[in-house]
């Protein structure tokens, strides 16, 4: 799919990937609503876009709200009718051990990204069924293809979000709606800085590749969309995840557990 002309709903737009997506699809020539919960980040965002000479509206919710979903719908669709093309950005989660996570945490960890890209997705979908016409695209994380210990909330729901993207393709065959996974590896954003101790939980293989910048991890949702893509994978590395997960699944876990973060000693009593 080209997309001059076309309309593009981001989820997660205010930062990071789901910002660096909107600058990337509008500079080649989309119309972007950018969609997030802060509206004061999104209008900094949308202000970058029109710099560049591109069409951005704002859109500000919480995803996690059913009937705030709902009116988001029908406030985009009133503005610019049914996207073409909904990316599902929206979502972040912490790296912790199992006894690290409250239990209140699964759920959270849960509605963003996962129930976020069903509510958002189930809002638009009849729409783009009518036109016969569109795309979605789920951002994922490597997470989703092999394991590590110390992020057990965030390697569920970003399993989760896979399987959405799995049962949401079998869904729509046959429709003129495609579906895309694009599966980004360690981006440099806000989030490792907000999150301290988080980087230091990251797999040590995975240090082998360098860090993309959002802008990149645009470009990776770019090309899945230009090129009626089933999957995406950037960097180098998540593509080798899921490979040698598909060929050695065993193996691979084994490496990411002894390559990856240990279990906090417990406190002296």
């Amino acid at each position: 799919m080209k997309l001059v002309g076309k309309t593009v709903l981001i989820t997660g737009a205010s930062h990071g990937i789901g910002a660096g997506t909107a600058r990337v699809l509008a500079a080649h020539g989309a119309r972007v609503a950018l969609v997030a919960r802060d509206p004061e980040a999104l209008a900094a965002v949308a202000d970058e876009v029109r710099t560049g000479g591109g069409t951005a509206e704002t859109f500000s919710a919480d995803l996690t709200d059913i009937e705030r979903v709902s009116a988001l719908q029908a406030e985009v669709s009133d503005r610019w009718g049914t996207p073409d093309v909904i990316v599902n950005s929206a979502g972040a989660g912490h790296f912790l051990f199992i006894e690290e996570t409250k239990m209140e945490d699964f759920v959270t960890q849960m509605a963003a990204p996962y129930f976020a890209a069903c509510f958002v997705t189930r809002a638009f979908i009849e729409g783009m069924l009518a036109r016969g016409s569109g795309r979605i695209v789920n951002v994922n994380s490597p997470a989703s293809r092999a394991v590590w210990p110390g992020a057990i909330g965030y390697a569920g729901t970003r399993w989760a979000l896979r399987g959405f993207s799995e049962a949401l393709r079998a869904d729509l065959a046959g429709t003129g709606i495609g579906v895309t996974e694009a599966v980004i590896g360690k981006v440099s954003t806000s989030y490792w800085a907000k999150n301290p101790g988080a980087e230091d939980r990251v797999p040590r293989i995975a240090k082998l590749s360098a860090a993309l910048s959002c802008d990149d991890a645009g470009a990776v949702v770019l090309r899945g969309i230009e090129a009626d893509k089933s999957r995406v994978f950037a960097p180098w590395s998540a593509r080798m995840v899921e490979l040698q997960s598909r060929l050695a699944p065993g193996l691979v876990q084994q490496l990411m557990i002894r390559t990856g973060a240990r279990r906090p000693l417990p406190n002296p009593v």
